[in-house]
């Protein structure tokens, strides 16, 4: 192996530590981001089954940061396991984008989030195939005043 492969051979952790940090609301680089991926990686939005691959990887965090510009992703555990590394976090941020739904947007709110997280990273030659991310969709939802409408979901239940 030569000088310059050996250079940039970083650990499983490090590699997870640098995605977070490139996707940091003031740092923000999404092409440095899905560089971290393999060919035909993957980004996970579990809670949302949403799927991200090549190009859409970048699209995925510049658009949750247009919603929460000064999004900030607090480790609170990491655990590297051989080619998996698990982290417990929490996605912290101000609503001051209009935030996208089924149903249209709700505007900025200026309310801040605190949310608490899973996230699931697998990697395969130091490089991250897939990236799962469970995240606590309904505890955001709630913090930008989105509370869910049992009624609806009631009467729609009961006509069925």
């Amino acid at each position: 192996m030569g000088i310059d492969e050996g250079a940039d051979m970083r650990t499983n952790e490090e590699v997870v530590r640098e995605a977070y940090r490139l996707a940091e609301g003031a740092v923000l680089d999404g092409n440095g981001f899905r560089d971290l991926f393999t060919e035909d990686g993957t980004f996970n939005d579990m809670p949302n089954a949403l799927t991200f691959r090549g190009d859409q990887i970048p699209q995925a965090l510049t658009g949750f940061a247009g919603v929460f510009p000064d999004v900030h992703r607090e480790l609170l555990e990491v655990h590297a396991l051989g080619d998996v590394v698990a982290v417990e976090l929490r996605i912290q941020g101000t609503h001051l984008g209009a935030f996208p739904t089924p149903a249209g947007e709700i505007p900025p709110t200026g309310n801040r989030i605190d949310v608490p997280t899973a996230d699931l990273w697998y990697l395969r030659d130091g490089k991250i195939e897939r990236f799962d991310c469970y995240n606590a969709a309904n505890v955001l939802l709630a913090q930008i005043g989105a509370t869910p409408d049992f009624r609806s979901a009631i009467a729609a239940a009961t006509a069925a």
